[in-house]
């Protein structure tokens, strides 16, 4: 079924020296091609969330019910993200990449252009059901191709680069609908705007992806940068079956449970803000469309620098401890979501700075749980352990924000939403907790300078 994903096969050494400058030039080739087609990914994930206003206006829907149609994407990349991160393990990710990145361009087609596809809460699901299921093949191959061209101790930084590739496509959303609408006077257009932006990148990510090192005829980066993590052999560089992968280095592992449980509450935190920013904004704070649009660019695109302090912080200040970067970036979260909920309407400043802090923190504890369920497993079971983190981000934490917030406000208002956001830091924080020992000891014991 998965024939046309085979990973690519080895090709025949290249002269020792065309090593280095071959490696040189096809490093910052590939990464531009998971870093923009990953950012592509981001151009449709989000895009119902601006919509949601016109959908509640004009055809009557409830939040609540909103809520239980948007919560379909996270069902749906909770699972894929999961599974076809085993599949991810077993590819290439040159095809697999952007074959994901094209359904999900054709969803949003869709959603643009034809009426019926918000007819009813059911359609709805199911088409974003797909559209979650296709995004879930974006993450495990990007994490596939950095595991495979850059060595432990450069990967850090590498990481913590290529991560903010979803704040440059999520940010980009709201400004392309707001240039889609300014063209075409239609809120249709926070769909197929971004998705026509989308078919270009995917074809720019397969131009520019590789698989392996060598499969184009250079040997594994740990050869090629000295670079071997402990207990590294040439076992490491053979596929292992999926039992293998799934057992043996994803359930058996106590580590990826500990922060897969974290993982829960920091996504309901990050989505319970970012899905419902333009409603709340609108709605409690009384902003116009039109800066309820910037509000989430700034949300995302200050995930940028604050993924990339949290990044030099975890490797520098605390030493590889990625669990204690995570908690005192919590931390931080919590006192900046209280002031986005506390603040009264009529200062739009405080809530935009609000906004933009906790947009600025909270990429950098989604970052390191990425990172370290790369870092915990070997590299052809990266996508899965990625992926197993994900599975419980997704069903429990995005789920959560987007069914689960809309219900309580309903109910209860966006004060009962808030306490539940601010739970959810709460917890992230004591889930993190256990992490302080293992984090120290995996990291000191696999040399992990990442």
């Amino acid at each position: 079924m998965f024939a046309f994903f085979r990973p690519a096969s080895h090709r025949a050494p290249l002269p020792d020296d065309q090593v280095d400058t071959t490696y040189r030039r096809l490093r910052w080739q590939i990464f531009a091609g998971i870093f923009i087609g990953y950012a592509g990914y981001y151009l449709l994930r989000k895009n119902f969330s601006l919509a949601m206003p016109y959908l509640i206006e004009e055809q009557g829907y409830t939040r609540g019910q909103l809520g239980v149609a948007i919560s379909a994407v996270a069902i749906a990349y909770g699972l894929s993200k999961f599974l076809m991160g085993l599949v991810s393990d077993r590819s290439n990710p040159r095809y697999f990449l952007p074959f994901g990145l094209l359904v999900s361009a054709a969803v949003m087609f869709v959603f643009g252009f034809a009426p019926w596809a918000t007819s009813s809460v059911t359609i709805m699901f199911v088409l974003l059901f797909i559209n979650g299921w296709a995004q879930g093949m974006g993450w495990p191959p990007s994490g596939r191709t950095m595991v495979h061209w850059w060595s432990q101790k450069e990967r850090g930084g590498v990481v913590s680069v290529w991560n903010v590739a979803h704040n440059v496509g999520g940010g980009l959303i709201g400004p392309l609908f707001l240039l889609g609408l300014a063209w075409t006077n239609d809120w249709h257009a926070a769909f197929y705007v971004p998705a026509t932006m989308a078919l270009l990148v995917a074809v720019f990510a397969f131009a520019a992806m590789r698989d392996t090192p060598q499969s184009v005829g250079l040997p594994p980066v740990e050869q090629y940068k000295n670079d071997y993590p402990q207990g590294y052999d040439a076992s490491h560089e053979k596929e292992f079956s999926a039992k293998q992968i799934f057992v043996e280095y994803v359930l058996c592992n106590k580590l990826l449970w500990y922060i897969a449980l974290a993982n829960v509450f920091v996504y309901l935190l990050r989505y319970g803000v970012l899905d419902w920013a333009p409603t709340y904004l609108k709605e409690a704070k009384h902003f116009s469309v039109d800066t309820t649009s910037w509000a989430y660019f700034f949300y995302e695109w200050a995930g940028i620098p604050g993924t990339l302090l949290c990044g030099w912080m975890s490797d520098k200040i605390f030493r590889g401890n990625r669990g204690l970067t995570g908690i005192v970036f919590m931390a931080l979260v919590t006192v900046a979501t209280l002031v986005y909920w506390l603040n009264p309407p009529g200062n739009p400043g405080v809530d935009m700075a609000a906004l933009f802090a906790i947009g600025f923190l909270i990429y950098g504890p989604v970052m390191l749980i990425g990172l370290q369920a790369l870092e915990l497993a070997p590299k052809k079971a990266a996508g899965t352990a990625a992926g197993f983190t994900g599975l419980f981000g997704y069903l429990g934490g995005s789920v959560a924000a987007s069914a689960a917030m809309g219900y309580t406000v309903d109910h209860f208002g966006w004060d009962g939403g808030f306490v539940m956001l601010i739970a959810a830091c709460l917890l992230a924080i004591a889930f993190l907790v256990p992490t302080l020992r293992h984090t120290r000891a995996a990291s000191s014991s696999r040399g992990v300078a990442a």
